[in-house]
């Protein structure tokens, strides 16, 4: 076992039983272009969207995803790998599912993206404890009340309030991956109109991405947690 596997499944291990995730955390890593992808992961039998990769991860699953076999390009430009569709860009496309009053309303949302500024070819997407990679962002789909203690793990150093951007779509790609590598802080989302309707994300989940060079500091403190104020914090 490699050095970065065996820490990755103990960061994994620590953050499911302390928390008592219902799920596997996820590793994502955005492969630039002319970049090789991990060794291990396969690639889908089919085409499928980022935020469905996500969620088969946390079921298990190992993927390697190059841009061909990616079927939402409204995803993949927030990830670098192509351009915006005219269509998203003028908010046509969003404005068309009735949750915006205007097509303007909808355009102003996309011109307020956080985007990955460099190319990507693709993207690797893995169960944390089975990632033999270092990743981009972990991330944690459960119940409020697991995710909850992220801001305890923000806030423990400095004190103050934890802030978070959300919008009613693109939660996966944006929210919980573009967002936290380009902030390089957590990012919390209530979920999208897209995990809901692609994804088996529950009426009771959301959804957190962590920049992975911080998920060390954050287990090591979720240590000191598990018999303190985890434990004595009422659970569900």
């Amino acid at each position: 076992m490699s050095d970065i596997l065996k820490a990755n499944a103990e960061y994994s291990d620590r953050l499911k039983s302390i928390l008592g995730l219902r799920s596997e955390p996820v590793a994502v890593k955005l492969i630039k272009a002319g970049d090789d992808y991990p060794n291990g992961p396969k690639a889908p039998e089919s085409q499928l969207s980022h935020c469905q990769a996500v969620f088969r991860a946390r079921h298990g699953e190992c993927l390697n995803i190059p841009f061909g076999m990616t079927n939402c390009h409204v995803g993949a430009a927030v990830l670098g790998m192509t351009e915006t569709p005219d269509k998203v860009a003028s908010g046509e496309f969003h404005a068309g599912t009735g949750i915006h009053d205007s097509t303007d309303a909808a355009k102003r949302m996309i011109d307020e993206r956080v985007v990955v500024k460099y190319k990507t070819s693709g993207e690797t997407v893995c169960p944390l404890g089975k990632a033999d990679f270092v990743p981009d962002v972990v991330i944690l789909i459960d119940i409020p009340e697991r995710v909850y203690w992220v801001v305890g793990l923000m806030t423990a150093e400095k004190g103050g309030r934890a802030e978070f951007s959300t919008a009613p779509f693109q939660c996966a790609c944006e929210d919980i991956t573009a967002l936290p590598m380009a902030t390089g802080s957590p990012n919390v989302s209530l979920g999208c109109f897209g995990c809901r309707k692609k994804t088996d994300m529950a009426a009771d989940e959301l959804a957190c991405g962590i920049p992975y060079n911080l998920i060390p500091e954050y287990v090591e403190r979720l240590k000191r947690y598990s018999d303190g104020p985890v434990a004595k914090a009422k659970r569900n």
